[in-house]
């Protein structure tokens, strides 16, 4: 997990900072976020983004703590004073303003003529906010937010307001476009497929901490602790024992059953972790792959999502696999019958140690 590093001047955003709100809920944020690309704050509702996004913006006062900025103390600046710039969940366009209008409001005119160009506004550019699609709104949100020269943008949920379709499609365009800026941007989102898509780098939020910051497949695919790895969707969090070592694995005991992993040093007990996607179902018997788990399993519930299938297993332990519509289908797979659950040592990956006397993990 990621802490501040007061050391650091350069191309960098240092948060250390506290805040309680009047409903208790309490902000203890403690990262260093390097200014390059796109960040995604990441984290389930309630879990702190927006109130941390509100104090990198100056919208609210830490209680205590500091946020530096290249060096530069930024709690007890004004907002207007920080040169940040604030994308809002409903884009707060000017709705008496037409499009042009909106972008130039605090831009010189060279500058909004060329935003209006480099997002494609041009042909909106007398339509006001009302007359516009969902993704027009945003694209002149966010020009008008890069018009007034901004040293870091902050995002708060910025796809939300839009259709399910239209969203999905944005996703890309948004990343695009935000690179195009030239400038760091903060992302605030909850959904899993957009921190996957808009982020080089991803901070995990959970009950107004980071838990953990990195690059966005390296923290999806390797959660530090328990709550990381359910934030991040892992569809199967289980305790385990490691009860012995042989040739570079691990071999763990969870609930009724035996799984190996590779050899990272732990001992005692764990958590272990195994995403859905890597759990293969089979109805053949003998062991027709080089995967070190094979586990006897019953069918609990098989439920369609689409082009997927969710499989629910009872392997000793709940096991959950996604696996194709076509594959569950030719499988045949009913609710009660026996099947095999395969999966490698590689895709079994162990996030912190589990303390029996605790809802929550250790991290060491």
């Amino acid at each position: 997990m990621a802490g501040p590093l007061a050391n650091h001047t350069g191309d960098f955003l240092v948060c250390d900072c506290r805040k309680r709100l009047a409903s208790g809920f309490t902000l203890d944020a403690r990262v260093t976020l390097p200014l390059t690309g796109v960040t995604v704050l990441f984290g389930a509702s309630g879990s702190g983004k927006t109130t941390l996004l509100r104090l990198l913006a100056g919208l609210e006062r830490p209680d205590s703590g500091s946020i530096v900025f290249r060096g530069r103390p930024w709690e007890s600046l004004a907002p207007q004073q920080r040169r940040a710039g604030f994308l809002f969940q409903d884009y707060a366009l000017f709705p008496h303003l037409t499009v042009a209008e909106n972008v130039a409001y605090a831009a010189p005119p060279a500058t909004a003529a060329g935003l209006m160009e480099a997002f494609g506004l041009d042909d909106l550019a007398d339509r006001l906010p009302h007359a516009i699609s969902g993704g027009q709104q945003q694209r002149t949100a966010l020009a008008r937010a890069l018009a007034a020269g901004p040293e870091l943008l902050l995002l708060d949920e910025p796809l939300s307001a839009l259709d399910a379709p239209t969203r999905l499609r944005m996703r890309y365009e948004l990343r695009r476009l935000l690179l195009a800026g030239g400038v760091p941007s903060i992302v605030v989102t909850h959904d899993r497929m957009e921190a996957v898509a808009l982020g080089d780098t991803l901070a995990v939020m959970v009950e107004g901490q980071i838990r953990q910051f990195g690059p966005v497949r390296e923290v999806f695919q390797r959660p530090v602790d328990r709550q990381v790895a359910e934030a991040v969707g892992v569809e199967n969090v289980a305790p385990a024992e490691i009860i012995g070592r042989e040739g570079g694995l691990l071999i763990l005991q969870v609930g009724g059953a035996r799984l190996e992993c590779v050899d990272s040093g732990e001992s005692g007990s764990v958590v272990a972790c195994i995403h859905a996607e890597d759990v293969a179902v089979t109805r053949d018997s003998a062991q027709v792959s080089s995967a070190r788990n094979r586990l006897a399993g019953r069918v609990l519930a098989v439920i369609m999502e689409g082009a997927l299938a969710r499989v629910e297993l009872d392997c000793g332990f709940p096991l959950v696999a996604v696996v194709t519509a076509q594959s569950a289908a030719d499988l045949a797979l009913r609710e009660g019958e026996e099947v095999s659950a395969v999966v490698k040592a590689t895709a079994v990956h162990l996030a912190g140690h589990f303390d029996a006397a605790h809802t929550r993990p250790r991290v060491e």
